[in-house]
């Protein structure tokens, strides 16, 4: 009988202390998020330092500005998360371009062109850019210039559409590729495949 006793009152013990230690782990954070919580797109672009890792080729850079722009179209977030990624995507143009758009205009006019798809209910639901050995390098003015192609899968209600964008990056003294200029072209889907 006592053995009975002893053996039951160890099984209770052992119980108790498992289900206490995992109590304890699984509550020793309290509020704290988890390390394993994942961080969101517009987290990721607000992370991102171009001072420190700024993209290396026109591509690259073509590639940010897309993603942040997509980011400000289709996902959601606080009002001062639009205002920082529309100084990630300022650090992306070049002088001239941001001489043309002061900062409180760009901004400005950033929230109301945001405001403007969401009230559409338009989104960006893809962009692409072209590959490398598709982008045109030329000397223009002494400025070495890179110009490569993007395109924009939109969704407006239940209608979607393609648009086409050149742009033109400049490289600036410090050997950083920044954009000067996009316009709209006439593209072929043929040409993305």
């Amino acid at each position: 009988m006592k053995k009975a006793f002893r053996i039951g009152l160890v099984i209770v013990l052992s119980v108790a202390i498992v289900v206490g230690y995992y109590y304890y782990l699984s509550h020793k954070n309290g509020s704290k998020p988890s390390e394993d919580a994942e961080e969101t797109e517009v987290e990721y672009i607000l992370g991102k330092d171009f001072e420190s890792d700024y993209p290396p080729t026109p591509r690259e850079v073509v590639k940010w500005y897309n993603r942040i722009i997509k980011a400000l179209y289709a996902e959601k977030y606080e009002d001062s998360d639009l205002t920082e990624m529309g100084m990630q995507i300022r650090q992306l143009l070049d002088e001239e371009l941001l001489e043309y758009n002061p900062e409180t205009t760009y901004i400005a006019s950033l929230k109301q062109d945001v405001m403007d798809y969401h009230a559409r209910e338009k989104t960006i639901v893809q962009s692409k850019v072209t590959d490398s050995a598709n982008i045109t390098y030329a000397t223009i003015n002494g400025y070495n210039c890179a110009y490569v192609d993007a395109y924009y899968f939109t969704k407006e209600g239940s209608t979607y559409s393609r648009t086409y964008e050149k742009f033109v990056l400049r490289q600036a003294a410090d050997g950083k590729w920044k954009i000067l200029t996009f316009k709209m072209v006439e593209g072929d889907a043929d040409d993305w495949k």
